[in-house]
């Protein structure tokens, strides 16, 4: 048996790298398979990788705590029996380009006022470095250039810069910007008389959190890896997007009683609980296809309407921490279907059994703040989508409805819809337009509907 070269698997759109969090073999171990050989962890989601054939684990390739990117030879798997030592391959020797010192200088100067104007950072900087998508899509947000990316020690193989190195960065960074790349200055010239001229933007003060005080009594727990990138992505977001809340409260009488009929026969027919879930995702599928500019994302001075409608429905996990699973292309599935797909990708997420492929992708998120008893809520957005939906508690209450002998006061099913938005690109009127029609279909649901 030739020795097989165990590659790390593309994760998903954006992923481009994962850290060794755990190898669940040694060298010398028998392997299965499809048995797990060792666990990693990328920004998105933890996952194991199985093992593309059977035999013995010949070489690891990184250390646990490395990062690895997608594609890359991470294990060397051969024969039981064989005793060859595979090493890891060189190197490659660099090769070095000279270039004329006028052309050096005018490709740093481009750059730099390329960069003052807000245009996307290149996947490699002057020096070569790559930078990945989440990397350059954080630089982007928090306004820093390519040459000041240059600047930023890197942790991630090879000296690439990792979302915890950027963060780290933007948390410590002073107002003024840092200079283009302390090597490449230290290269060129000085700049010739026609350099761009400054745009003389004051770069806004960062804000450091105040010292907390610690008593005796006091318990610190350390927060675990998916709370700390919980905590990134949610300052991120608050950061970048201005929100705006808009609230509707619905009459959903109607669904609870046709979920009260129906749920017995809904198990028995399709095999799957019915919850309301599957219900409200439904009636956002419609008023996103009536708003389409609500399933959006920013991209610098362009909006991007996203034709698919990948549902993210936010899911709260055994350890506290939160996971936004995907439905994609939602529009193409009629209620059994997407019934099939919450309680699918719910079980997952609470054992932990998640795809990549499965969080990945999604255009707008909904969250059920109602589960914990709320009423309502002012979610935070889910970059880089626009805009997230809070589904509260169903309470009953007293109500006036119109009836043909007039107006009366009934007890009735009621929720608050909470919808915020990304006021860059949704507006007061579509954000309000748009929960406004997801209550309109939740009111207006057919008690006699058939499964």
């Amino acid at each position: 048996m030739a020795d097989v070269e165990v590659l790390l698997p593309k994760m998903g759109e954006s992923v481009a790298e994962a850290t060794i969090t755990t190898w669940l073999k040694e060298v010398g171990d028998t392997i299965e398979e499809d048995e797990p050989i060792v666990e990693i962890a990328t920004d998105k989601v933890d996952s194991e990788v199985p093992a593309p054939t059977s035999g013995v684990l010949k070489q690891k390739m990184f250390n646990e705590g490395d990062v690895v990117q997608v594609g890359a030879v991470f294990a060397i798997i051969g024969a039981e029996g064989e005793e060859t030592i595979v090493s890891a391959p060189p190197a490659a020797e660099p090769k070095l380009e000279v270039i004329p010192t006028e052309k050096v200088q005018e490709e740093l100067l481009s750059s730099i006022a390329v960069d003052s104007n807000g245009i996307s950072v290149p996947k490699n900087g002057p020096s070569g470095r790559f930078y990945s998508p989440l990397v350059r899509s954080i630089a982007k947000a928090e306004g820093i250039s390519v040459g000041e990316l240059e600047t930023v020690t890197g942790t991630g193989q090879e000296g690439r810069v990792t979302k915890k190195d950027i963060l780290g960065y933007v948390n410590t960074r002073t107002s003024a910007p840092a200079p283009a790349s302390v090597e490449m200055v230290k290269s060129v010239t000085p700049a010739p008389k026609a350099a761009t001229p400054s745009n003389n933007i004051q770069a806004a003060p960062i804000h450091k959190a105040p010292p907390v005080p610690i008593g005796p009594n006091d318990e610190i727990v350390e927060m675990d890896r998916m709370r700390k990138l919980i905590a990134d992505h949610m300052v991120m977001s608050v950061h970048v997007s201005p929100h705006v809340t808009s609230f509707v409260e619905a009459d959903v009488t109607n669904i609870v009683m046709w979920r009260n009929k129906m749920k017995d026969e809904f198990m028995k027919k399709e095999g799957e609980k019915l919850t309301f879930t599957p219900i409200f995702m439904e009636a956002v599928v419609k008023a996103l296809k009536d708003f389409p500019n609500v399933n959006a994302m920013l991209d610098g001075n362009n909006v991007v309407i996203k034709k698919d409608i990948n549902l993210g429905m936010a899911t709260a996990l055994p350890t506290g921490n939160l996971i936004v699973p995907v439905i994609h292309n939602a529009e193409q599935l009629n209620l059994v279907g997407l019934a099939k797909q919450v309680n699918s990708l719910a079980n997952n997420a609470r054992n932990n059994t998640l795809q990549p492929d499965q969080i990945q992708g999604g255009t707008y998120t909904v969250t059920n703040v109602g589960t914990f008893g709320n009423v309502m809520g002012t979610p935070i957005i889910n970059q880089p989508q626009s805009a997230i939906l809070a589904l509260g508690a169903i309470r009953k209450k007293p109500a006036v409805i119109e009836t043909p002998q007039g107006d009366a006061i009934a007890i009735r099913h009621m929720m608050f819809l909470s919808h915020s938005y990304d006021h860059r690109i949704v507006d007061g009127a579509l954000g309000g337009s748009f929960v406004k029609r997801v209550a309109d279909y939740l009111e207006q649901f057919d008690i006699n509907r058939e499964i």
